[in-house]
């Protein structure tokens, strides 16, 4: 089983937890057109490694929080606040999905 750590709570068993998809992503204005509203909604990176990805502790606190997270080794590097940055680590360029 998988240990996720909870910024607020500690660590957890995996099943308490529910991914909320790639994190960072920002919502477009209101006059965009179909295919900008397309791609916000539906297209994310899926890339092999290290991804930055939204958590929701949702049996538990309830609370979210983001992680990077290696896709191949299915570890977590780093957790941190929502609104916040991802740290710097190997792999991930400005923040952004190494692709």
């Amino acid at each position: 089983m998988l240990l996720i750590e909870c910024p607020f709570c500690g660590p957890r068993a995996e099943t308490e937890f529910h991914c909320g998809g790639q994190a960072h992503i920002v919502r477009p204005s209101n006059d965009v057109d179909d295919t900008a509203w397309e791609s916000y909604l539906f297209i994310r990176n899926n890339p092999k490694g290290i991804h930055a990805e939204r958590w929701v502790h949702n049996h538990g606190c309830g609370r979210w929080f983001n992680a990077l997270r290696d896709t191949v080794s299915d570890r977590f590097l780093a957790i941190y606040a929502m609104g916040e940055k991802p740290p710097a680590i190997d792999g991930l360029e400005d923040g952004n999905d190494k692709r």
